[in-house]
């Protein structure tokens, strides 16, 4: 994901800037016209108050910066209050001293007063300290949600590789299985059928690593699967598969549809009548619509192998973390078919 423009650095530095300026410049902006009776001070006689706000804004900037990365992180966040309030104290002495001595420096008309620096600085003072650890407080947080972040994204990737990778095992069984018979029979179609395996083997292992593949690759690589389980079965089972040519270059996740058609010859073929399986792929308004369709057995309390429903529910959780409820689908299992719909937008 990428970054929101208001977090980037320069933004952020930019704020700093800017606060910092309108508050170094704020008696300048707001210059009252002070009058004492009937004499009106000249700009000359506020020359050392000015040099004085200068220097406490400074000595406030660093208690912004001081209080926000030190003080918080080290006492508040710890749940060390009393040393916390103590620090305060000491900052706060820090700065009496500091201004009386540049009082003395800068103003010799009056005499430095306690009361009147609090007056003029417990405000100002208690906006910084508020400011600073609010500012703390939100960007640690902003910070924390978005490493919380990062890690469901990482947590994400890690599931979504693992969970393609599931889908390897139990193709290369049905396709090594295939290689075994043909091996047996001493075939003709051994040799074709490993020059598809291999490119098969080929996109699954180099091409499938990115998060998206053309559509049409995906198409290719069904179809070779399809062709290699068409040399397995022979006759003993009627398989159609309609598949569109792909007009614009639309994009999908790897391995996404193989598991809907891997489950139709696992459970569609075997002591079953009349097999057959179905295979069409449509795309309309940027939208593809699949559908697997294959005759399914009546048998009661079948024993199922360990692999038995890995790759639908393989599926469904992929489907869920890339999807979520941008997808339809369906499953049926009615009138001694199973069939499975999957509609996706393309866009």
């Amino acid at each position: 994901m990428s970054e929101q423009w208001y977090n980037r650095k320069w933004v952020i530095a930019s704020y700093h800037i800017v606060f910092w300026a309108l508050f170094f410049a704020a008696p300048f902006i707001f210059r009252p016209d002070m009058k004492s009776g009937k004499l009106i001070f000249k700009a000359a006689d506020y020359t050392g108050f000015y040099y004085l706000h200068f220097l406490n804004s400074f000595i406030r900037l660093l208690l912004f910066y001081v209080n926000a990365y030190i003080l918080i992180p080290k006492l508040i966040y710890r749940k060390k209050n009393i040393e916390y309030i103590l620090a305060l104290v000491a900052a706060l002495a820090i700065l009496l001293i500091w201004d009386r001595f540049f009082f003395h420096l800068f103003i010799n008309k009056t005499d430095h007063r306690i009361w009147n620096f609090f007056v003029f600085n417990l405000l100002p003072i208690s906006f910084i300290l508020i400011s600073s650890s609010a500012y703390r407080m939100i960007t640690d947080r902003v910070a924390e949600r978005a490493r919380i972040k990062e890690k469901e994204t990482e947590n994400l990737k890690t599931e979504l590789s693992f969970l393609r990778s599931q889908v390897s095992p139990h193709f290369m069984f049905n396709v090594l299985n295939n290689m075994v018979a043909l091996a047996r029979k001493k075939s003709d179609d051994l040799e074709p059928s490993l020059i598809k395996l291999s490119s098969l083997l080929r996109y699954m292992l180099y091409e499938t690593d990115e998060d998206k593949v053309l559509l049409e690759k995906e198409i290719e690589y069904l179809q070779s699967y399809i062709d290699l389980q068409r040399q397995r079965f022979g006759k003993k089972i009627k398989i159609v598969a309609n598949f569109p040519e792909i007009e614009n270059s639309y994009s999908i996740e790897p391995m996404l549809l193989i598991p809907f058609v891997e489950n139709a010859f696992k459970h569609g073929t075997g002591m079953i009548t009349d097999a057959q399986i179905d295979i069409n792929l449509l795309i309309e308004d940027g939208k593809l619509q699949f559908s697997v369709r294959n005759r399914s057995g009546f048998l009661i309390d079948e024993p199922k192998d360990k692999t038995s429903g890995i790759g639908l529910n393989n599926v469904k959780r992929r489907l869920n973390l890339l999807y979520g409820k941008s997808h339809l689908l369906e499953i049926n299992n009615q009138d001694g078919w199973f069939t499975v719909f999957l509609q996706l937008n393309l866009h």
